[in-house]
Protein backbone atom coordinates (compact mmCIF):
# COMPACT_ATOMS: atom_id res chain seq x y z
CA UNK A 1 0.00 0.00 0.00
CA UNK A 2 2.97 2.33 0.52
CA UNK A 3 3.86 2.33 -3.16
CA UNK A 4 0.38 3.53 -4.10
CA UNK A 5 0.81 7.00 -2.53
CA UNK A 6 3.62 8.19 -4.85
CA UNK A 7 1.70 6.91 -7.86
CA UNK A 8 -1.38 8.86 -6.80
CA UNK A 9 0.72 11.97 -6.11
CA UNK A 10 2.36 11.96 -9.54
CA UNK A 11 -0.92 11.06 -11.25
CA UNK A 12 -2.88 13.88 -9.66
CA UNK A 13 0.05 16.27 -9.97
CA UNK A 14 0.37 15.71 -13.69
CA UNK A 15 -3.31 16.17 -14.57
CA UNK A 16 -3.26 19.95 -14.07
CA UNK A 17 -0.15 20.67 -16.15
CA UNK A 18 -1.36 18.34 -18.91
CA UNK A 19 -4.66 20.19 -19.18
CA UNK A 20 -2.89 23.56 -18.98
CA UNK A 21 -0.42 22.70 -21.74
CA UNK A 22 -3.25 21.49 -23.96
CA UNK A 23 -5.22 24.67 -23.41
CA UNK A 24 -2.14 26.85 -23.98
CA UNK A 25 -1.34 25.17 -27.27
CA UNK A 26 -4.96 25.33 -28.40
CA UNK A 27 -5.30 29.05 -27.66
CA UNK A 28 -1.92 29.78 -29.26
CA UNK A 29 -2.94 28.00 -32.45
CA UNK A 30 -6.21 29.97 -32.49
CA UNK A 31 -4.30 33.22 -32.05
CA UNK A 32 -1.80 32.35 -34.79
CA UNK A 33 -4.69 31.44 -37.07
CA UNK A 34 -6.24 34.85 -36.50
CA UNK A 35 -3.01 36.83 -36.72
CA UNK A 36 -0.23 34.95 -38.54
CA UNK A 37 2.10 37.96 -38.46
CA UNK A 38 2.36 37.70 -34.67
CA UNK A 39 3.27 33.99 -34.74
CA UNK A 40 6.80 34.46 -33.38
CA UNK A 41 5.62 36.53 -30.39
CA UNK A 42 2.79 34.12 -29.66
CA UNK A 43 5.06 31.11 -29.96
CA UNK A 44 7.69 32.48 -27.59
CA UNK A 45 5.06 33.40 -24.99
CA UNK A 46 3.48 29.96 -25.37
CA UNK A 47 6.80 28.16 -24.87
CA UNK A 48 7.49 30.18 -21.73
CA UNK A 49 4.04 29.43 -20.32
CA UNK A 50 4.41 25.73 -21.13
CA UNK A 51 7.74 25.68 -19.28
CA UNK A 52 6.07 27.15 -16.19
CA UNK A 53 3.25 24.60 -16.39
CA UNK A 54 5.75 21.79 -16.81
CA UNK A 55 7.58 22.96 -13.68
CA UNK A 56 4.47 22.14 -11.67
CA UNK A 57 4.62 18.55 -12.94
CA UNK A 58 8.27 18.39 -11.88
CA UNK A 59 7.27 19.59 -8.39
CA UNK A 60 4.72 16.75 -8.28
CA UNK A 61 7.47 14.30 -9.23
CA UNK A 62 9.68 15.63 -6.42
CA UNK A 63 6.81 15.25 -3.93
CA UNK A 64 6.19 11.70 -5.12
CA UNK A 65 9.87 10.85 -4.69
CA UNK A 66 9.86 12.34 -1.19
CA UNK A 67 6.80 10.27 -0.29
CA UNK A 68 8.45 7.15 -1.71
CA UNK A 69 11.83 7.45 0.00
CA UNK A 70 11.12 9.32 3.24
Amino acid sequence: MESLAPAIAIGVGSIGPAIAIGMLASKAMDAIGRNPEAASKIQSAMILAIAFAEAIAIYALVVALIIKFV
